[in-house]
């Protein structure tokens, strides 16, 4: 069995799989002060749960962009799972050219939903990631990872709001019932939930235009069930597309 674990800034995603099957996953907030004796009973609570142990997984794949999560982590998997788990990063096969100007600087998840988005769906095609960030990613037709796009998520544009102004409200992301608000909270809600699905068309018809071939359009990412189906343009919903992708290069790097 393969424990992946998908480490955002918001949320840590972590998936069990057997073979290619997912038998189960959870959601975590994000906490880069964890030690590995936290994360170690959080991780044994959950199989515990699902009917497993330490014992019963052969490896741990992890995508992580918080960089102080990677140690704690590292230790968790050394002294409990027994084995040196794979992070995906700079010199890691993934099976997928990347085409940008420092490729070390890619985030994981990104290639990692690229890699996994190519295995299903094939090339070309686009992943777009609703997540702390809002992220694009284009693969060309001869499956290329050629670059992307970054936007401020939705939670982000949110307590900028909330933040940055002296009587706006905090409110909750709903999808309003209609575009006109009647009052401070569903104005803003409005502006939120409309703006991104307008955001993510333009990017998408744009990062179309630039591949130049008809491709398919695949959303992700912990909001993306509440905006995606709006987006006349998303195809696919792939909540678990990151966990998949770790699954997919975890094998590519045990082949000899």
């Amino acid at each position: 069995m393969l424990l992946a674990i998908d480490v955002g800034n918001t949320n840590i995603v972590l998936g069990l799989f057997d073979g290619a099957k997912l038998l189960s996953f959870w959601r975590l907030h994000t906490d880069s002060r964890i030690t590995t004796d936290e994360f170690t009973l959080v991780v044994e609570s959950l199989l515990k749960m699902a009917g497993f142990s330490f014992q019963d997984v052969q490896g741990m794949a992890v995508a992580c962009v918080v960089p102080p999560l990677i140690h704690p982590l590292t230790r968790f998997a050394e002294r409990h799972l027994k084995l040196s788990p794979l992070i995906v990063g700079p010199g890691t096969k993934t099976g997928m050219p990347i085409l940008i100007d420092n490729p070390k600087e890619l985030g994981a998840d990104l290639i990692v939903n690229a890699v996994a988005a190519k295995e299903k769906f094939g090339a070309p095609v686009i992943v777009v990631d609703f997540g702390t960030a809002t992220t694009f990613s284009a693969v060309s037709p001869k499956g290329e990872y050629l670059g992307g796009v970054i936007a401020p998520g939705v939670k982000m544009a949110l307590d900028g709001l909330f933040l940055q102004t002296a009587k706006l409200p905090k409110v909750e992301i709903v999808e309003p019932s209609a575009a006109i608000g009647k009052n401070t909270v569903t104005a803003i809600q409005s502006g939120i939930f409309f703006g991104f699905v307008g955001l993510a068309r333009e990017i998408i018809n744009r990062l179309k235009e630039e591949i130049g071939v008809s491709c398919p359009v695949i959303a992700t990412g912990g909001l993306s069930g509440m905006i995606a189906r709006r987006i006349p343009e998303v195809d696919y919903l792939e909540p678990q597309l990151t966990l998949e992708g770790l699954r997919l290069i975890f094998e590519r790097n045990q082949k000899k």
